[in-house]
């Protein structure tokens, strides 16, 4: 099993939701977040002060999933929340070594 975590640009979450439906994932989990890469942020004027936007909204989709639906989810997520500009995210991968259901201590995939 692995795990999928990618940091989005709130906007792009629908459609990357409906990315992953479509390939027959059923579930998510999503984090508000605030951070910032490359871009280190930027300036705002408000009532005529300058100011330093340090951390941008984010959103953090977490998907824990079969190997063999790997490569196919990171495509989705990829296509569904590009935009072309800077800030459009990442996705980061790790391998799972178990996971447990635990209302009916299920274990592995049947798990998940």
């Amino acid at each position: 099993m692995k795990k999928i975590e990618a940091i989005i640009k709130p906007f792009k979450l629908d459609e990357v939701k409906d990315a992953l439906n479509e390939i027959g994932l059923k579930g998510i989990t999503v984090v508000e977040a605030k951070g910032f890469g490359r871009q280190k942020g930027h300036t705002e004027l408000y009532r005529g002060a300058e100011y330093v936007v340090d951390f941008l909204p984010k959103v953090k989709i977490e998907v824990v999933l079969e190997d063999s639906l790997l490569e196919r989810a990171i495509e989705a997520i990829q296509r569904a929340a590009h935009t072309g500009r800077i800030g459009d995210g990442k996705i980061f991968v790790s391998t799972i070594e178990e996971a447990i259901r635990i209302r009916t201590g299920e274990r592995g995939a049947e798990a998940v």
